[in-house]
């Protein structure tokens, strides 16, 4: 490898994946090597892996395939995340020009496996057992955004749904302790950043190792660090989402008015195949906590169609469910059989192609209720972040407390700074987003 090293990251996957490769590039950086924006221009090439979905799986090795060519140039690569932790040294059986194999846990290791590839070593593999408490920071973060940012709180799942790798790839859950979260956020903070974003596998599954602080009184005392305007948190379990969650939001005005709430299923029998460990009753009951709220809160959700066993019956359940809730986004997904996994010995009872037309149904519905959903919003005022500019159709890009995009033109000449708050007035409201302009 040349005298200035440098290395191409690129992530797969969900908010603690997008995390964790903050933590992959700060320690690469400390370690002398500097980014790149292609493959071609990289010493080394990493991907940071997810598991979840079998596309999301296939995707990397498409990817390790198509440029397995710059192996031949000196080119190195690197396997990192949940598909390196569950495939382990297979992959170097799949994919003999990999170097690298390591899952999260094994992130702090990275400077002395970087020293080995450097050696010459062509099988080096960081894979330790993830029951370690030394896994939530690396010493060397890089934060992408500098005026919103991640902390995790909690790694791994207990859960084991019937259909879900997790537990498999990221271990049991483990906390961190309220004390070391408070602390990084008041870094954050002192450091300029004003939303932060509270990360778990199961982030309300959070125990406090100390046993000061409930998963509730946590939230509420990172949104009273000063200088912080926004927290959020992702993704909830149902069966730990309890009411003083509800309160803490009305209570603390830095905690965002949106709530991210996975069911998977309207169906209870559906859900008990599942081993969600909730009825639709108990979900419901949840909502309605969420319902009665002094401020108004947005609910989204993840929702699975044609898991092994669902009956046309059962996915009506789930298109009631909708009509019940009327969330505000749906991330809706065919199932797809993952490996360890309970259900992978369940006969996958539904056809391919009613998974594909459920699916449809499922989004052609949602998106009727979310028209109707942000319909609501015209004529009002909301707060937006500051994200970016797009210089194309001459408007700045926001972000509500709610998670929602609200686009807006503002009348100074110079476009606001990303991360700044100004006060928009709603004009225009489709699906997906809300357009608007700056109040003077």
């Amino acid at each position: 490898m040349g005298a200035q090293k440098t290395f191409y990251l690129e992530t797969f996957g969900c908010q603690m994946n997008v995390h964790d490769s903050e933590k992959v590039i700060g320690t690469l950086e400390q370690q002398g090597y500097a980014r790149v924006e292609s493959e071609a221009e990289a010493d080394l090439i990493l991907y940071n892996t997810c598991s979840i979905r079998d596309k999301a799986e296939q995707k990397v090795f498409h990817r390790l395939n198509d440029y397995k060519a710059l192996y031949q140039k000196g080119k190195r690569f690197a396997v990192l995340g949940c598909v390196a932790q569950q495939e382990g040294e297979r992959i170097f059986e799949r994919a003999p020009f990999v170097s690298l194999v390591s899952g999260s846990a094994s992130y702090r290791r990275l400077p002395e496996m970087l020293v080995q590839i450097e050696q010459g070593d062509t099988r080096v593999t960081g894979l330790d057992d993830r029951q370690t408490e030394e896994t939530f920071e690396t010493e060397f973060t890089f934060r992408s955004n500098p005026h919103r940012g991640y902390i995790t709180i909690i790694e791994g799942c207990d859960k084991f749904c019937a259909y879900c790798v997790v537990p498999y790839t990221r271990g049991k859950e483990r906390s961190r302790r309220s004390e070391s979260v408070l602390a990084e956020a008041r870094r954050m903070a002192g450091s300029g950043y004003t939303e932060v974003q509270l990360l778990g596998q199961n982030v309300n599954s959070w125990r406090d190792p100390g046993g000061k602080r409930s998963f509730a009184e946590l939230l509420a005392a990172v949104g009273e660090v000063p200088g912080i305007r926004r927290v959020r948190f992702t993704t909830s379990h149902p069966r730990d989402f309890t009411r003083d969650i509800v309160e803490a939001i009305d209570e603390v005005p830095a905690l965002c008015d949106h709530v991210h709430l996975p069911v998977q299923s309207g169906s209870s029998r559906v859900l008990r195949l599942m081993q969600r460990e909730y009825t639709r009753e108990q979900y419901l009951e949840r909502i309605a906590w969420i319902k009665g709220a002094r401020r108004t809160i947005s609910m989204t959700t993840d929702i699975i169609v044609g898991f092994p066993g669902e009956t046309p019956e059962d996915f009506e359940q789930t298109i009631t469910l909708l009509e019940a809730v009327q969330y505000d986004g749906v991330f809706a997904f065919k199932y797809s059989p993952r490996p360890n996994t309970p259900a992978l010995s369940m006969p996958d009872s539904v056809p391919e192609e009613e998974k594909s037309r459920r699916l449809q149904l499922l989004l052609d519905r949602q998106r009727e209720i979310q028209r109707a959903n942000y319909e609501r919003h015209l004529g009002q005022i909301l707060e937006a972040m500051v994200e970016g500019v797009n210089p194309a159709r001459g408007q700045v890009v926001g972000r509500t407390s709610q998670n929602k995009t609200l686009n807006f033109t503002t009348a100074q000449p110079i476009a606001p700074a990303p991360g700044a708050y100004l006060p928009v007035r709603v004009t225009k409201t489709f699906p997906n987003s809300l357009l608007g302009e700056a109040v003077a």
